[in-house]
C-alpha cells in the first residue's frame, strides 16, 4: 500500500487510492514554518477496520521528523492516536 502526499502554500494531505478512489484521506494546514495542525481524517466505510487513518498518522509524524516540524493534532481521530502511542508525541 502506497501513501502519497500533496501539499500546496497552505495546507497539505496524505492518502491512500484503491483502483483509482481515494479511500483514506488526512489532511493538514500549514501553521507557520514549523508546525502543521492535523484537521481532519476520513476512512471510506468499504475499509474502516483496516488502520488506515492510524498508518496516515503515523506517515504525518515521519513528515514532521523528517522536515523537523511539530503536530498540532486537532482532528479527533488524530488526537486519539496521539494519546494511546506515546513514542510519536515527540512531534507534539
Amino acid at each position: 500500500m502506497q501513501i502519497h502526499h500533496d501539499t500546496a502554500e497552505t495546507k497539505g494531505s496524505f492518502y491512500i487510492e484503491r483502483e483509482g478512489k481515494r479511500v483514506a484521506e488526512m489532511t493538514y494546514s500549514k501553521a507557520g514554518p514549523e508546525r502543521i495542525i492535523i484537521d481532519h481524517t476520513e476512512v471510506s466505510d468499504e475499509t474502516r477496520g483496516e488502520g488506515l487513518g492510524k498508518k496516515l498518522v503515523y506517515q504525518a509524524v515521519e513528515f514532521a521528523r523528517e522536515n523537523d516540524l511539530k503536530i498540532l493534532p486537532l482532528c479527533p481521530f488524530a488526537r486519539s492516536v496521539f494519546s494511546k502511542n506515546p513514542e510519536i508525541r515527540d512531534v507534539t
